[in-house]
This record gives C-alpha cells, sequence and structure tokens, in this order.
C-alpha cells in the first residue's frame, strides 16, 4: 500500500466524519426548530463556511497526482542518444498482404506482372501470403516467401526476372498493405491504425491515439508482438530515458500497446458515487439551513 494511498484514503475518512457530523448538528437544529440567536446563527453560518473551505482543501489535495507520475522521460535532461540500432524490417509472416510493384522499360511486358495491383475494385487485391508461407507470383510461380524481409524478396523477385530474361534492369517495390498497430487501454482514443509509411514509433502512436489518459500508468506500458505465432511481451518505461535507445522505440506490423490504469483510476471509479453523495448532501444540507435560519 503505497504513501500516496494512505495519504488519500485518510482525507477521504476525514471528511467523511466532518461531514456526517456536521449534517447530524444541522439536522437536529432543523428538526427541533430550536430557536437561534444571531450571535448562535453567524457562529453556525461561520462554521459552514469554514467546513466548505475544509472539503474544497481536501478534495483538490486527494485529487492532485503526482507529477512526475503524470509526465514522460522524467529522467531526460540536455542529452543526447546515439542509435544503435537501425529501425526493424519486419519479417514477412502468414496471412500478411504484400503489394508488389514492378517497373522496367519495357512497360508493355512489364504489366503482367502488375495484374494484383490492377486487378480493379475499390482497392487493389495485393498478394496475401497463405497458411504455407507461398505468394502466387504471375509467370514466377509459386514463392516461398514466409521468414523472408522485403529486401530479400525484392532482390530475389529482381534476380529471377533478370536470370530467365524476361525484364531487363527491373525495379522491384514491395510494401505492406496490412501493417497496422493497435492503441488500447488508458488513451483518449483507442483505435486500430494503419501505417502507410510502415514506420512509426511508439511515441507517435500513442499521439495517434489521443496520448495517455491522467489515469494511465507511464511506466508500465505493456507491448504485445507476434513473430512466426508466437507472441512475445514485453514491459516499457516511459518515464525513463531507456526507450530512445531500445530496439523498441519502433513498432511492428500487428503489434498491440496496452496502457494500464493506475491505482487512482481504479480507487476513483470504486469511490466516485460516495463522494459525490456526501458533497452534494453536504452543500445541499447547508443551503437549506442557511436559508432556514435567515
Amino acid at each position: 500500500m503505497t504513501s500516496e494511498f494512505i495519504s488519500n484514503q485518510f482525507l477521504f475518512d476525514l471528511i467523511l466524519t466532518l461531514t456526517m457530523y456536521n449534517n447530524y448538528k444541522l439536522q437536529t437544529l432543523l428538526f427541533m426548530k430550536a430557536d437561534i440567536s444571531p450571535f448562535n446563527f453567524k457562529n453556525i453560518r461561520n462554521s459552514l463556511f469554514r467546513f466548505s473551505l475544509l472539503l474544497l482543501v481536501a478534495l483538490q489535495i486527494s485529487s492532485c497526482g503526482s507529477a512526475k507520475k503524470s509526465s514522460y522521460f522524467n529522467e531526460v535532461g540536455n542529452n543526447s542518444f546515439a542509435t544503435y540500432f537501425e529501425p526493424l524490417e519486419p519479417i514477412l509472416q502468414k496471412n500478411d498482404l504484400l503489394s508488389i510493384n514492378i517497373t522496367s522499360l519495357n512497360a508493355e511486358v512489364t504489366e503482367m506482372f502488375n495484374l494484383a495491383n490492377n486487378a480493379g475494385g475499390a482497392q487493389p487485391t495485393g498478394y496475401l501470403i497463405d497458411q504455407d508461407g507461398f505468394i502466387r507470383f504471375p509467370v514466377l510461380g509459386k514463392i516461398e516467401v514466409s521468414g523472408l524481409t522485403k529486401k530479400e524478396l525484392r532482390e530475389y523477385i529482381r534476380g529471377e526476372l533478370i536470370s530467365k530474361k524476361l525484364l531487363m534492369e527491373p525495379i522491384v517495390d514491395i510494401r505492406f498493405m496490412n501493417f497496422k498497430v493497435s492503441v488500447l487501454g488508458e488513451v483518449n482514443q483507442p483505435a486500430v491504425f494503419t501505417i502507410p509509411n510502415e514506420k512509426v514509433t511508439l511515441l507517435e502512436a500513442l499521439g495517434m491515439a489521443g496520448d495517455m489518459t491522467i489515469y494511465a500508468q507511464r511506466n508500465n506500458v505493456l507491448l504485445i508482438s507476434e513473430e512466426d505465432g508466437v507472441k512475445s511481451t514485453k514491459r516499457i518505461d516511459l518515464t525513463s530515458d531507456e526507450l530512445f535507445t531500445s530496439p523498441n522505440y519502433y513498432l511492428r506490423p500487428n503489434d498491440i500497446v496496452y496502457v494500464q490504469p493506475n491505482d487512482r483510476k481504479v480507487r476513483n471509479t470504486s469511490n466516485a458515487a460516495q463522494w459525490f453523495s456526501v458533497i452534494l448532501g453536504s452543500l445541499s444540507l447547508a443551503v437549506i439551513s442557511i436559508s432556514t435560519f435567515k
């Protein structure tokens, strides 16, 4: 149990006790219709005023979270970070959808290799890697692509077109058509995002999701990745500068970023109705009592 939880719980109990006590005194006076002198009425009004101030101050204190827990990269000063890793080139996997575009000096012959990109309809169909890890490419037939990078597949197709004298100096461009990342949990706009340029950092993904809420655990962000049917999880601390030199700085296709709620969110959710009823009851009774004793 953290010191923040203890202090907040103490404030809650204190306010609840004071509220019940003041409500009891006011209800007793109202019920008994006591003859209250102007002097006593002034004391009661001053007491209510002081209690209201105490209530507002206590609520402000209990609602204020730690600034460090609500911000990114607290340890980062005027530093520079050397990037020792290149953005990871994703490994092609089953169910990936690829756009493969061929260009060369012979436009008529080249056109037959781009049928999947010009199949008509609202969107190009592309090349779907099947459950065995293959695609079917015009003329070249079945190509096993699962486990390769885009660069390796690009060089393979280019080499086959040249060696079989199908094209001279072809240019092969391969892009993902389903490069997506998901951002869930304590963010303002959780969603699945399509990344057209196939390059996105963890911070950019959080930005697309509208940033974290005030209730997010910034030191315990969960990253879920999948490669060759095997899921892996990593915990990332966004209050530290280690992210800048981490291979997790760039996301891969189908990565899932889950931002967990902090303890404050859980407490606020469970106590919200109780807080609301206590405050509303106190303020209502104060208004009624002041109107009655005027």
